[in-house]
């Protein structure tokens, strides 16, 4: 459902707006003065404001200037109406803004037709700035391992579908990137991509979130708002740690998704649809299930097709890769010069066992870059020492007793070198060797003086 503000400060007009608009589908609220508008516009996004151009309490095209500090998100299109058109009036409308300007007395035809068309336009300038949001997230998966070739070929079969999707993986394996990925290859994709964290909305506030209300039903809120189901019609809707809801939640999400027919708390007239679902979760939902946690149904519904994100520890030839499109990211952003990653920094990164996944990779890259900003190559002495633990290797990759033995020394050496911030005479203080021992110590175990 689309919403319209009207502003005019003759009771009539109002009504007279209000029941045609409200007979044609629209939401409608209305305001006499402008400073009631103003209020009304920032507690709840109208697609489009019918503002009459003279106001008791103020000109309205100083109103039509102050709507231009509200976020984009927020800006409706205006159409202004006024009783003494005149060219200048019209001219400086549009410049600042206005999407038409209209004349009383008002035509029927000519007020719906600037309505629709404002609508419209609304619609796009949304939709525009949030493909420009998914852009500067991404929606390409890096990688050249098997599991990451797998996963675009499984994109590539199923995106042109409508069919549901269920993202499982570990957090900060980049689910969200994988549902951008599925929209972005979609029949879908010059429509919007939305997106809903069911674990960062608390519980009481999670289906107004998803459903939107009406009509005051959130104490102290704004009058009306829509959810993110109404939001993502036509295009993708992306329900994130779908895990997280609560039972009564998840009752009304699988009697949404049946007939795409759902009701916004609060309001009385059903609204339909029609929407992609994409779920993720970093839950096991059939042992949820068990539990008494996930409903069964739902989750049959939801797990049409499901794709498997593995761990980053599970795909380590990907970690040089990410973390080099990580330093290009985050060198654009900081306007920092090209930087590279020596061979042992590399060494160092593939070893870890990222418990974070790549949400971990992507921090400690833009640590090590806000850090050492005059730095051109990353090698192993700027990473974190937490990536240093990495070297908690499996017995299974050393051969000999020898050769773990070495990799223990070369490991402790250099964390006391670290320690000593690189002075080798401090280093072999702490070590209690003499400074010859432990260059010869460092050359056997090829670390270099540098280091």
């Amino acid at each position: 459902m689309n919403h319209v503000l009207v502003v005019d400060d003759e009771v009539e007009i109002r009504n007279s707006l209000e029941e045609i608009l409200r007979e044609e589908g629209y939401g409608v609220a209305t305001a006499a003065t402008a400073t009631e508008a103003l209020v009304l516009l920032q507690d709840a996004p109208y697609d489009v404001v019918l503002l009459d151009i003279w106001l008791p309490d103020r000109d309205g095209l100083d109103v039509l200037a102050d709507m231009h500090v509200l976020a984009a998100e927020m800006r409706p299109e205006v159409v202004i109406i006024s009783g003494h058109g005149t060219i200048e009036a019209a001219v400086k409308a549009t410049k600042l803004g206005a999407y038409d300007f209209l004349e009383k007395p008002l035509s029927l035809d000519r007020t719906l037709i600037a309505v629709k068309n404002a609508v419209e336009a609304r619609r796009l300038r949304a939709e525009n700035l949030e493909f420009k949001r998914q852009f500067s997230v991404g929606s390409v998966l890096t990688g050249a391992s098997v599991p990451v070739k797998a996963l675009r070929q499984q994109i590539r079969l199923m995106a042109p579908t409508n069919g549901r999707v269920l993202i499982y993986g570990e957090s900060g394996t980049g689910k969200e990137l994988i549902a951008r990925s599925i929209h972005a290859e979609s029949l879908r994709r010059d429509r919007v991509f939305v997106e809903l964290n069911c674990a960062a909305i608390p519980e009481a506030h999670i289906e107004a979130e998803l459903f939107g209300y009406r009509h005051g039903a959130q104490p102290g809120g704004p009058v009306e708002q829509r959810g993110t189901l109404e939001r993502a019609d036509g295009g993708t809707l992306f329900l994130d740690e779908v895990g997280d809801m609560s039972l009564k939640t998840q009752a009304k999400v699988l009697s949404a998704l049946d007939d795409q027919l759902f009701t916004p708390v609060g309001g009385t007239q059903p609204l339909r649809v029609d929407v992609r679902l994409i779920a993720s979760t970093n839950k096991d939902l059939e042992e949820e299930i068990a539990k008494g946690n996930f409903r069964e149904d739902l989750f049959y519904r939801l797990n049409v097709v499901p794709f498997f994100v593995p761990p980053l520890r599970e795909r380590k030839q990907d970690i040089p890769p990410l973390a080099m499109e990580f330093l290009a990211e985050f060198g654009r952003q900081y306007g920092r010069p090209r930087m590279e990653i020596g061979e042992e920094a590399q060494e160092t990164l593939a070893a870890y066992r990222w418990p974070g996944n790549v949400r971990e990779l992507k921090n400690v890259i833009e640590r090590v870059m806000i850090l050492n900003p005059r730095v051109l190559r990353i090698e192993r002495k700027h990473l974190p020492p937490l990536t240093h633990k990495a070297a908690t290797r499996s017995t299974e990759e050393f051969s000999s007793l020898q050769q773990a033995r070495d990799a223990y020394e070369r490991e402790y050496i250099l964390k006391k070198i670290e320690e000593a911030r690189n002075n080798v005479s401090h280093a072999a203080e702490l070590l209690g060797l003499e400074r010859s021992h432990l260059y010869r110590k460092m050359k056997a175990l090829g670390i270099s003086v540098r280091e």
